[in-house]
């Protein structure tokens, strides 16, 4: 059997109408999801589901399929990633690792830990240990997984050394020392006197280097 698609011809919209799925995309109760390869799932507030391809710019919802007008939930979604509440694409939205706040990263790097700018480390920063509190100083920040790096010759890594157990395993190693332990030299820091140790980097927290 053939079916035949309605075409916008057969179907006009006035102005009025896009005024209104105008206003409504901005007023109706509606939850933007980024699924990646710039599909997007926008839910409405009566139990439905749209899937919204940003890349051909087609809705799955009547009113684009029937009527072929750029809809509410196709409007919604441009706003969402203007006002950034949602990742553009080529992006998804993560949550840094230390905090919990909602991170836009790229698509394909979702499967490791990330740090929002408050709680990325650097060489040089300040910290503290928030299993025992004390100070340490950064000295490295490297892109290896906690439970991919040994603990010196021990049987350890840093995701199974005892007290960074609760931490995810592939978070990143973060090489600290205390700084009383620092020898200076007229170039800095003398490393040949420095014992660094490994961390996850969200034992680690940011703090003031004063």
């Amino acid at each position: 059997m053939t079916h035949t698609r309605t075409t916008p011809a057969s179907l006009p919209t006035s102005e009025t109408d896009l005024d209104r799925r105008s206003t409504r995309a901005r007023t109706d109760p509606m939850s933007v999801t980024a699924l990646g390869d710039s599909l997007y799932e926008v839910d409405t507030d009566h139990g439905t589901s749209y899937l919204v391809d940003l890349r051909s710019r087609r809705c799955s919802c009547p009113d684009h399929t029937f009527r072929g007008v750029r809809c509410k939930h196709l409007r919604r979604v441009a706003i969402e990633i203007t006002e950034g509440r949602t990742p553009p694409p080529g992006r998804l939205a993560v949550e840094c690792a230390v905090c919990g706040a909602e991170l836009f990263v790229p698509e394909d790097e979702t499967d490791r830990p990330h740090y929002c700018p408050l709680d990325r480390l650097e060489a040089g920063a300040f910290v503290r240990d928030r299993e025992t509190g004390d100070r340490l100083l950064v000295v490295s920040v490297s892109d290896r997984r906690a439970d991919h790096t040994a603990v010196g010759n021990s049987a350890y890594s840093v995701a199974t050394y005892p007290n960074n157990r609760e931490y995810d395993p592939a978070d990143r190693v973060v090489g600290a020392v205390y700084p009383q332990s620092v020898s200076m030299t007229e170039a800095g820091p003398d490393p040949d006197a420095l014992r660094v140790y490994s961390f996850p980097h969200s034992r680690l927290e940011r703090v003031s280097g004063t």
